[in-house]
């Protein structure tokens, strides 16, 4: 199970990555960042991609209820998985990771619009967050 850093450097090795960054959603705190930020700063961008991960995540309007195949099929919500933003020369990918402890980091991954593939991108890290270690 890879750790933060090589995380990181895993999500960079997607093509027309630019920037990544792992970060905690309910305090806006970068985990841990590499390459470059779409602002310059990777700690101003981890506070404003928290903002809009932690408004996406505590929406019941985003949960999209499933049947739980139990007695009377009650209906629960399913979390949201990931969050895309798109720019004119950009995407901006934030996945979600399940752990443990909390559920309140997700990865950020910035990625040119020409070199990006972004069906790639969420599949490898959908993976990525499966695989990530925090401890």
């Amino acid at each position: 199970m890879p750790g933060i850093d090589e995380c990181l450097l895993e999500a960079m090795t997607l093509p027309g990555a630019r920037g990544a960054a792992v970060v905690e959603w309910i305090s806006g705190l970068a985990l841990g960042t590499i390459g470059d930020s779409p602002n310059g700063s990777h700690e101003t961008t981890a506070a404003e991609t928290a903002e809009l991960a932690r408004m996406a995540a505590e929406q019941t309007a985003f949960a999209a209820p499933v049947a739980d195949g139990g007695p009377g099929d009650a209906a629960k919500a399913v979390p949201v998985e990931d969050v895309v933003i798109t720019t004119p020369t950009a995407y901006h990918l934030m996945r979600f990771v399940e752990t443990a402890f909390d559920n309140g980091v997700f990865i950020h991954l910035w990625l040119g619009r020409d070199e990006g593939n972004l069906a790639l991108a969420r599949i490898r890290l959908r993976d990525l967050a499966d695989r990530l270690a925090l401890i």
